[in-house]
């Protein structure tokens, strides 16, 4: 990471917590402020009919599980962030949810790492999975699920799916000759290799036209499994859900390849070659390939192989499935063609996001050019991370991260836009908080705006605004747009503050107590609104402001 002076850091304080010092609603009892924590952040400003408790299938969120052959990145980071927001989002309308991540244990890769560690390959995995955890808990992921494809669960279920697959005669055995990458751990087509001069050796080699990992020519006996007999029913199933995966381009360049034809998938490996695996339940000289291995974690998580009349008690199948842009061939073409031939529901969206750059220039370790997380978290803390990363992350397109730019969303959006508006409202000296809280305290309250004056156009039109902010923000969030719909939340942050500067309610209170409560009700309103629905991006701050405002 980019050095950085410490002093702006250090300036960074934690959202307004004088207001917590300076106003602390002593009237609530542990009992009602244990309850309206309950009952506020589960779906108090939802615009969409709530969905009961008692629902069979809970919404099931789920990241890719992350190799420990490597540290984690600001990408692991970055799709962990965005899968919690998502399942928070779902919490907040009442939705019972479950969130799944993990780490993917088997293969190649993990094999040799562990051997230049010194280690055995379960010791090295379970080291790797410790950080990944630790992680996880760091930046505050509400995950209920950490699998590890090393648990028994797993092996059990896709020993039990080969068996599945090979009986309904999806899996056959043959020679296989082709590009192999190691790092990728896959075979590529002749048309998906290129021949290039190695920049640092100056030596020609073959790579990955989608990776640029290096490739080698392999000729094996193993097992295969019948991927072109999937193509077109892959394409009908991308006809039929157009927002299958999202965003649309990235749909396109899939219906692109698998209309291009789609060659039979190896998914074994001998046993000479890859000892750290799964073995083949019928066949003991070979390994599972750790990609079909793995792209069955997200079924075994969520109880496959399934009870029946009890397949969804688990989730399953994903509601929405976050994965990075490299990775969309492997769960967007491999893994729904796998749950095809198990008779299994394929997941209902798969979220492809864009990667983080640094300096415009593609993170890589071997240049030194990254990110470390656990540092990142250390100097900016989890909110301001957390913020950063959700506000300016794309889904489309690459996204270039900065410190500098780490602080300055911090202080602008949470600091000086929510932090500054809650400040000014809970602090006030000369107005009843309690009793304007008291007389809007429930939705119906506010269906008609708490504004008495009828020359108060501004009023009624700030109030407007903030009516059509929850809608918004929905409509963003069903569209996996997480940035843009924080976007809309920190544009009503603003306005309110501006609506706040000019109605002035303190200079109502010795004239018109009844109509500075009202106008102070209309702002302790907005601010728990803007609060509540911003607490899916950030966490713990929103979460205060709701409570100690007594709404």
């Amino acid at each position: 990471m980019r050095s950085f002076t410490s002093s702006p850091v250090q300036a960074l304080t934690p959202l307004q917590s004088l207001i917590l010092r300076r106003w602390r609603p002593q009237w609530i009892c542990a009992g009602c402020y244990s309850r309206a924590r309950k009952q506020h952040w589960q779906g108090y400003y939802s615009t969409t009919p709530v969905r009961t408790q008692d629902e069979t299938k809970p919404y099931f969120t789920s990241t890719p599980i992350f190799y420990v052959n490597a540290a984690p990145h600001l990408g692991h980071m970055y799709t962990m962030i965005l899968a919690d927001v998502f399942k928070r989002w779902q919490v907040l309308r009442n939705r019972r949810s479950i969130l799944c991540t993990g780490t993917d244990e088997h293969g190649l890769k993990i094999q040799q790492a562990a051997a230049k560690a010194n280690a055995h390959p379960k010791d090295f995995c379970d080291r790797g999975a410790e950080v990944f955890k630790d992680l996880a808990s760091k930046i505050d992921i509400n995950n209920d699920i950490f699998i590890r494809t090393t648990d028994q669960q797993h092996r059990r279920g896709v020993e039990y799916a080969w068996q599945m697959l090979e009986e309904k005669g999806w899996i056959y055995e043959s020679r296989h000759e082709g590009w192999y990458s190691v790092s990728d751990e896959t075979f590529y087509p002749q048309g998906q290799v290129q021949l290039i001069v190695d920049p640092p050796t100056g030596r020609k080699i073959m790579v990955s036209v989608e990776t640029g990992k290096e490739v080698e020519w392999t000729s094996e006996r193993n097992y295969h499994f019948r991927l072109s007999a999937f193509q077109a029913a892959l394409l009908e199933h991308y006809k039929s859900n157009p927002d299958f995966i999202v965003p649309r381009m990235r749909m396109e360049e899939v219906i692109k390849e698998v209309s291009a034809g789609l060659e039979d998938l190896s998914v074994s490996r001998p046993v000479e070659r890859l000892q750290w695996g799964i073995r083949v339940p019928t066949d003991s000289s070979q390994t599972i390939y750790v990609w079909l291995d793995a792209l069955l974690n997200y079924a075994t998580a969520a109880g496959y192989p399934f009870t029946p009349g009890f397949e969804a008690k688990g989730g399953w199948p994903a509601d929405i499935h976050v994965v990075g842009k490299d990775i969309i061939r492997f769960h967007c073409i491999y893994w729904p063609a796998f749950l095809m031939a198990l008779n299994l529901p394929l997941p209902k969206q798969v979220l492809t996001h864009a990667h983080w750059t640094l300096g415009r220039q593609k993170m890589a370790k071997s240049t030194g050019n990254v990110v470390n997380p656990f540092f990142a978290l250390e100097r900016f803390g989890i909110d301001p991370l957390r913020w950063y990363l959700v506000q300016e992350g794309g889904i489309s397109d690459d996204a270039d991260y900065d410190n500098r730019f780490v602080i300055e969303k911090y202080k602008k959006g949470l600091q000086g836009g929510l932090g500054n508006l809650s400040s000014r409202i809970m602090r006030g000296k000369g107005w009843d908080v309690q009793r304007a809280v008291k007389r809007y305290a429930t939705p119906e309250d506010m269906e008609h705006p708490p504004v008495q004056d009828e020359s108060d156009v501004n009023g009624r039109r700030q109030y407007g605004r903030l009516r059509a902010l929850p809608p918004k923000v929905e409509k963003h969030m069903h569209d996996l747009h997480a940035n843009r719909a924080l976007k809309e939340i920190m544009n009503a942050v603003y306005d309110i503050n501006g609506f706040l500067q000019a109605t002035s309610p303190w200079t109502l209170v010795s004239k018109l107590q009844s109509l500075a409560a009202d106008t102070t009700g209309q702002h302790i309103h907005s601010n728990f609104s803007s609060a509540i629905i911003g607490h899916v991006r950030c966490t713990g701050r929103e979460e205060k402001l709701g409570l100690v405002s007594g709404w």
